[in-house]
């Protein structure tokens, strides 16, 4: 008897491109990801669960999470059976878009969300966390957003659980774990399509164990003054973030790191320093200066100081 093994990659990797119709593309993207052990929900142009609640205006205590047998759940009614896929989005003909759960069984998936909005670098930042913390990074699967970000699938285990977070890494770095859900590549949003990176492995990498410890420990203080007497571990690691800089990002990295400096206090102490370290990567000190000055600006800005 013929056998079926169940691939574990993207959606999108391993078939033809679905029909045109924006609600028939996300069922069948969603169908194909269910079929991979994907477990998927019917989502809204703006990113959000597809079916309301049955509970609105009448609030469960606690809340119900899908014991009541209704759909509208959001993530809880996530599946990879593709008759209950067909009736959700059948329940939801106004979807364009499919949401991966993060952290169910079996891929246990973990998504790191890499925002490049409101002045937000998250590659950047993962680029220094990655350094700072001697964290690897596999090549693994990427989904590109419309805005311009990038997310990264990684395979965890069962326990412990990687908990969701906004910006507590590093500013633009957005994690996804139990309880969340990635828009999955095909999904047609208000801003434009998800799609995958052609150049990324098909597959996800399993999360290296150091980058699971800093999904699971409390936020790293890099960003935050130090006390006295503290290790200059942070300092020393953007000014070597800087000095390592690769061509093609030498000014980006000088920019995220001086932007880094002043927010945690030690802008003017490290300035000298970071201009230093960028001459080093060969960028001309004239531009070292004014990317400096730059981040100056904007720190200044964000308090409110820019009159002074």
């Amino acid at each position: 008897m013929a056998t079926h093994r169940r691939h574990a990659g993207p959606p999108t990797a391993l078939r033809p491109q679905p029909p045109a119709d924006a609600h028939a593309a996300a069922l069948t993207h969603a169908l194909l990801a269910a079929e991979q052990g994907y477990p998927v929900i019917p989502l809204t142009r703006s990113k959000l669960p597809a079916i309301r609640s049955p509970h609105r205006g009448h609030p469960e205590v606690p809340p119900c999470r899908g014991g009541c047998g209704r759909v509208g759940h959001g993530v809880h009614d996530a599946s990879t059976d593709p008759l209950a896929v067909r009736r959700l989005f059948a329940a939801a003909p106004w979807a364009t878009g499919y949401g991966i759960a993060c952290g169910r069984p079996p891929h246990h998936l973990i998504g790191i969300d890499l925002d490049t909005k409101n002045g937000a670098d998250g590659l950047t930042a993962l680029r220094f966390l990655a350094e700072a913390h001697g964290v690897p990074i596999p090549p693994t699967v990427v989904v590109r957003t419309p805005s311009g970000g990038r997310h990264l699938w990684f395979t965890g285990p069962p326990s412990p659980p990687v908990p969701n977070s906004v910006g507590r890494l590093a500013p633009g770095i957005d994690v996804r774990g139990a309880g969340g859900y990635l828009v999955g590549p095909g999904s047609l949003t208000t801003r434009g399509r998800y799609v995958l990176a052609p150049d990324a492995p098909l597959h996800p990498a399993p999360a290296p164990r150091a980058l699971l410890a800093l999904l699971t420990a409390p936020p790293p203080s890099t960003h935050r003054p130090p006390t006295p007497g503290a290790p200059a571990q942070p300092a020393a690691a953007l000014v070597r973030f800087v000095r390592t800089s690769p061509d093609g990002q030498r000014n980006a990295r000088l920019f995220w790191a001086a932007c880094r400096a002043y927010e945690s206090g030690l802008g003017r102490e490290l300035a000298a320093r970071l201009i230093e370290a960028a001459c080093h990567t060969g960028l001309p000190e004239v531009e070292a200066r004014a990317t400096i000055a730059s981040a100056a600006r904007r720190e200044w800005d964000r308090r409110g100081e820019g009159d002074r």
